[in-house]
């Protein structure tokens, strides 16, 4: 992933249409501060939706690891796939 750029959020109320522009063709993230502290980031929908579903993956694994450390029950790479792509299914219904 890609270094995040920091503009302050004058940068962001004169110029939005700009710098969601080039939030887009870049795909990088713009950090926005008020008062010389970080407080929002802007990031492009695609690069949000790959990093929820990321999160999603996660999630499954360690509820996996969990599962597998409280039960000893190992599942079959099928059910695993069906159960990723329904977390995956919800997270993007959200």
């Amino acid at each position: 992933m890609k270094a995040a750029r920091v503009r302050p959020i004058t940068d962001l109320k004169n110029r939005t249409k700009e710098m969601v522009q080039e939030v887009t063709d870049s795909g990088d993230s713009v950090v926005i501060t008020q008062n010389g502290r970080p407080k929002v980031v802007v990031m492009d929908v695609k690069q949000h939706d790959r990093l929820h579903d990321t999160l999603a993956m996660l999630k499954l694994l360690a509820q996996s690891q969990d599962t597998l450390a409280k039960s000893g029950r190992v599942h079959s790479s099928a059910e695993v796939r069906r159960r990723a792509k329904a977390v995956l299914a919800r997270t993007k219904k959200r």
